[in-house]
C-alpha cells in the first residue's frame, strides 16, 4: 500500500511572504520520507469545508505541482482534482505533458467534473449549470487525452470542444501516459467513467477531526459502508465495458491529524490496513499540520515502513 500527501491549505504562519521557501520543505520532506505522491487541489478560492474562508490564500495547482517537480525527485505529482470545465482540453492535456516531461515521468492526471460554482463565477470562468452537461464535458476531455496521449494529430470532433490539428510535442515521459485520475463517486456516471477511461480512482473518506463539513465526519464514520458499495459499483461498471477492475489503481482520500489529541500513528496505520482491505491501494492525506513538518516526518519514519509490504493487490 501507498501513501500520499495532499496539501489544501497555504495560511500557516507566515503566509504568504514564506509559502514558497515551506512549499520546498514539504515537498522536499514528503519525497524523502517516502511518500508516493503529492497533490494540491484545482481550486482558486479556498474550499469552505473546513479548510477555511474562500479569500484564504489558494495557489494555482499546475504552476504549483511544476514549482515542487523542480524540488523534488521521485514522489508522484497531480492535482486532486483538476476541475474539468477551467482550461480547455487541449491546453489541459499540453499542461499535464509538461508537467510529466519535466519531473521526469512523474505526472497524474488527476481529474473531475468541476463544482465550485462560486469561484468559477467570480473568475469569469463558464459555470455549466447542469450536471449532465459538466460530466458530458468531462468525458469529451478524457477522450481528447486518449487521443491527443496517442499522438494523433487528427481533428477531434465533440458536442463542446473541436481541435483542428491537436499536436502534443513532446509526448510524455510516463507510459503509455500519466495515469488519468478520476474523482468522484458518482455511482450512475463518474464510476462508468473510470471504468471506461481511468487508470485510477478517487474516493472520500471524509475525516474523523471537527471542524470540518459535517458531511466529511459522515462519510468517515460509515466509511466501511460507503467505500466498500462504491468499489462494488466500480466493479459493476468494470465488468458492463468489459475491463479488469484490477487494472485500476483505487485511490482514497482523508483528512487527519497526527498528535496526542488526535489519532497516533498505531492508530494511522489500522486505518491505513482497514482501508486495504476494503479494497484500496492507495491512501492520500492532507493535515492541518504539514506545514510544520514533523508529521510527515513521523509518517514516513512510523508509518510507511509498517504499509509499505501490504501488497495483497498487484
Amino acid at each position: 500500500m501507498k501513501i500520499g500527501l495532499q496539501i489544501p491549505r497555504f495560511d500557516w504562519p507566515g503566509s504568504p511572504g514564506n509559502i514558497g521557501p515551506k512549499l520546498i520543505e514539504i515537498g522536499k520532506a514528503a519525497d524523502s520520507s517516502g511518500f508516493s505522491s503529492l497533490w494540491v487541489m484545482d481550486h482558486f478560492f479556498q474550499v469552505s469545508a473546513g479548510y477555511g474562508p474562500p479569500e484564504a490564500p489558494m495557489l494555482e495547482g499546475y504552476a504549483t505541482m511544476s514549482y515542487l517537480a523542480a524540488v523534488t525527485e521521485r514522489i508522484k505529482l497531480g492535482l486532486m482534482v483538476t476541475g474539468n470545465f477551467y482550461r480547455h482540453p487541449g491546453i489541459l492535456i499540453k499542461t499535464v505533458t509538461t508537467l510529466d516531461v519535466l519531473s521526469g515521468g512523474r505526472a497524474y492526471l488527476g481529474i473531475g467534473a468541476g463544482w465550485y460554482e462560486r469561484e468559477s463565477k467570480g473568475l469569469g470562468v463558464p459555470f455549466p449549470q447542469s450536471i449532465r452537461e459538466r460530466l458530458d464535458r468531462l468525458e469529451e476531455t478524457l477522450q481528447i487525452a486518449k487521443h491527443m496521449w496517442r499522438g494523433n494529430r487528427s481533428p477531434f470532433e465533440g458536442k463542446y470542444y473541436r481541435l483542428e490539428e491537436p499536436i502534443n510535442s513532446p509526448q510524455p515521459l510516463s507510459q503509455p501516459h500519466p495515469p488519468i485520475l478520476i474523482g468522484g463517486g458518482g455511482e450512475k456516471r463518474t464510476l462508468r467513467l473510470v471504468a471506461k477511461y481511468g487508470d485510477a480512482c478517487n474516493l472520500h473518506l471524509g475525516t474523523p477531526l471537527k471542524g470540518y463539513a459535517p458531511w466529511l465526519n459522515e462519510v468517515y464514520q460509515n466509511r466501511e459502508e460507503v467505500l466498500t458499495r462504491k468499489l462494488d459499483k466500480l466493479k459493476e461498471h468494470c465488468d458492463k465495458v468489459g475491463r479488469s477492475f484490477e487494472e485500476i489503481e483505487r485511490t482514497v482520500l482523508g483528512a487527519i491529524k497526527i498528535s496526542p489529541d488526535a489519532m497516533s500513528t498505531k492508530e494511522l496505520v489500522e486505518l491505513c490496513k482497514e482501508l486495504e482491505e476494503i479494497g484500496f491501494q492507495h491512501v492520500i492525506f492532507n493535515m492541518p499540520n504539514t506545514h510544520e513538518i514533523k508529521p510527515i516526518e513521523i509518517i514516513g519514519r512510523e508509518v510507511i515502513p509498517q504499509i509499505a509490504g501490504i501488497d495483497r493487490f498487484p
